[in-house]
């Protein structure tokens, strides 16, 4: 069962009032999965907003190199404790835009989507906050891509020498 209390703990959470994280919890739940899981792959519908609480995961995509070889899987970001993933659940189209691949045994929160929009249309104020860090995440995951991107690109001018 998750808690109020528990959720203060997360920096996602920090601006939310005692009432807001009651109502956040009582659509919130906990879900574990082993290593090696896929917890969701790009398309799916996103059914829940998450939040880790131990564990790792890669958000990774499929990049096709051709008819005739197997697609690759490019690393986007490493999800660890007290991060969140899945924005997806909050922004339209509600479709996952990345794979998420256990790394490590994993437990998160997971807050139910179609209701979490709910109480974000009921509740503007708890709203705004919601997208106000999904907006940090975004932002943050933004920032992990560009130096992966930056990295590789560096790589790729070595290795033409």
């Amino acid at each position: 069962m998750v808690t109020a209390n528990m959720m203060k703990g997360f920096n996602f959470f920090k601006d939310f009032t005692n009432e807001q994280l009651e109502r956040l919890s009582s659509i919130a739940a906990e879900e574990t999965y082993a290593v090696g899981r896929q917890m969701y792959k790009k398309g799916d519908p996103a059914r829940s907003l998450y939040i880790l609480l131990e564990g790792k995961v890669v958000m990774s995509l499929e990049s096709y190199l051709g008819p005739h070889r197997p697609p690759m899987q490019v690393t986007v970001d490493t999800i660890a404790r007290g991060e969140t993933m899945g924005w997806s659940a909050v922004v339209e189209p509600y479709i996952f835009t990345l794979g998420a691949l256990c790394i490590d045994n994993t437990r998160l929160f997971a807050i139910d989507a179609a209701k979490l929009r709910g109480l974000m249309d009921e509740d503007c104020d708890l709203g705004y906050k919601v997208m106000k860090a999904i907006a940090k995440t975004i932002a943050s995951r933004l920032s992990h891509t560009r130096i992966i991107l930056a990295g590789e690109r560096g790589l790729s001018h070595l290795t033409e020498y």
